[in-house]
């Protein structure tokens, strides 16, 4: 895609003959449209005053030609191919004012204006041509003045958030800013992939994205804008202006703008649309995951995101360690629909959507045998959406828990699996759990303690085994008694007794949760 500037004329919004018409100064001299009325909203890139009867061959398009038809009175014929050249020429319209020449309509000019489909206006009071060209010529220079102005703006902002290595998203809020309406990106399947803009405007789009997508192959109209996104002779999405207020020339002219730089910041960034894709996916598990946004709010951007919503079962899964990417493949391979995305800590979301004549348990084991050595983390299936967030907060869940011991677990690995330790995971947050693990373990919670802690977290993982907690600490076992005396001293407990030391495990759970 060039980056070169286009010529002042191709960057020019034009009036429109219906904006002309109704001008003060021109509604001064009571317009009347005779012929070409469904063709008001023709461009008028220029004003020309022009007597000659073969006036045609001076145009270049796009004028609007005024004239009193002084040459052409009296000659049917004339006046017939007057018309007839104008139209060649593909004028904008012509303006005859009446007087001498002609005191009323001439239905010749009228007929042959009609088969052309060429807007010709008449003047009913006299009016002095030279102030409608003056007032049209200094509002089409302007227009001009400020689409260059515009277009420059819009380019230094974005090649300035390029340098400093903007993300995407505050591209597309710098051309939101400039547009005023809500945009969006897509992948050639009209998938969004990126949106920007007041956030319930977008919403209003997304929530009916479906019909826009479909509509997205048609025409502009109604300030949809769109320009394409690809370069060396590849196409791989498109930005979309939703619902752009100003003329469409402007319009076109930002998105094309706005296309540019968001080549320009692939090119440069290094990345691809299928990075914008995986940012699109982490976004929207992200804010599943957290709960902040509510899931209704949410369901607009899954379905714009090309996820099934209508009547599916999903299933959350949290997969430790695992390659986004060969996440993704494996799907695709099994032919599951769903969206992956990369967590923190090394954790990946990944969210299933299935038929409801689907059996989410075969399929989701499925899912985990084609991951060799990794654990999945699943939550039971919901029907749903609403309940997909608590879904996708029990699945990291359950992961931090595998995360956190060593269990014998299986492939795919649900809250009943990691029993004790999964319950504190869940309650790792609440205050009167933190209070029960900080009062617990007071007496190893500083100094020389933490290396009693490490003593007493293997101990009791073993099953109280004095003999293997020796051997994994590399100690005698004189050494660890002593070890285990100097434990039950600091905490005033007694380790042998089951009820304290399931106390003292439960507390240091919690505290193993809380550190995460």
């Amino acid at each position: 895609m060039s980056t070169t500037l286009e010529p002042l004329e191709s960057l020019a919004p034009a009036l429109s003959v219906r904006q002309v018409l109704m001008l003060e100064r021109v509604l001064a001299g009571e317009p009347e449209v005779v012929a070409g009325a469904s063709q008001l909203d023709r461009a008028v890139r220029w004003v020309h005053v022009a007597e000659a009867a073969d006036v045609g061959v001076m145009l270049s398009g796009g004028e609007m030609v005024l004239t009193t038809g002084v040459l052409l009175a009296g000659d049917d014929d004339k006046q017939a191919e007057y018309i007839r050249s104008l139209h060649r020429a593909e004028a904008a319209a012509v303006v005859l004012g009446l007087g001498r020449a002609f005191p009323a309509p001439p239905d010749v000019m009228r007929r042959a204006a009609e088969r052309c489909g060429l807007p010709m206006v008449v003047l009913h009071r006299p009016f002095p041509f030279a102030e409608l060209t003056e007032e049209v010529q200094a509002r089409l220079i302007r227009r001009k003045f400020a689409a260059v102005s515009m277009s420059e703006a819009v380019r230094t902002a974005l090649t300035g958030l390029i340098t400093a290595g903007a993300p995407l998203q505050r591209m597309l809020d710098e051309i939101a800013h400039h547009s005023g309406c809500p945009v969006v990106v897509t992948n050639l399947a009209h998938r969004v992939l990126a949106t920007a803009g007041e956030r319930s405007a977008v919403d209003d789009v997304l929530r009916d994205w479906e019909r826009i997508a479909r509509q997205a192959g048609g025409s502009e109209g109604d300030g949809w804008i769109r320009a394409e996104l690809g370069g060396r002779g590849e196409r791989w999405g498109q930005i979309m202006l939703c619902g752009y207020r100003g003329d469409t020339a402007t319009g076109r002219l930002l998105a094309d703008r706005a296309a540019e730089a968001l080549v320009l910041h692939r090119m440069l960034g290094g990345t691809s649309a299928h990075t914008w894709e995986e940012q699109s996916a982490q976004s929207l598990l992200t804010d599943l995951v957290s709960g902040v946004v509510p899931a209704r709010q949410l369901l607009p951007r899954a379905r714009a995101a090309g996820l099934p919503v209508n009547r599916r079962t999903f299933v959350p899964l949290v997969v430790r360690d695992g390659d986004p990417a060969e996440l993704d493949r494996v799907l695709r391979l099994l032919g599951l629909p769903g969206i992956v995305a990369e967590l923190a800590d090394g954790a990946t979301a990944v969210l299933l959507s299935l038929a409801r004549d689907q059996d989410a348990t075969v399929l989701t084991a499925n899912f985990a045998a084609r991951l060799s050595g990794t654990v999945v983390a699943a939550a039971d299936p919901r029907t749903a959406w609403d309940d997909v967030p608590a879904g996708m907060r029990e699945a990291r869940h359950v992961a931090d828990a595998v995360a956190s011991g060593v269990l014998d677990l299986p492939a795919v690995v649900r809250l009943k699996d990691v029993h004790l330790r999964g319950l504190i995971r869940l309650l790792r947050d609440d205050p009167h759990v933190q209070s029960f693990a900080e009062r617990e373990l007071d007496g190893l919670l500083c100094g020389a303690g933490a290396d009693l802690l490490a003593v007493l977290r293997t101990y009791l993982a073993t099953g109280r085994n004095k003999s293997r907690t020796a051997q994994l600490h590399h100690v005698s076992r004189p050494a660890l008694y002593r070890r285990l005396e100097a434990i039950q001293g600091r905490l005033g407990v007694d380790l042998d007794d089951f009820e304290q030391a399931a106390s003292v495990h439960i507390a240091l759970l919690a505290h193993d949760a809380q550190q995460g």
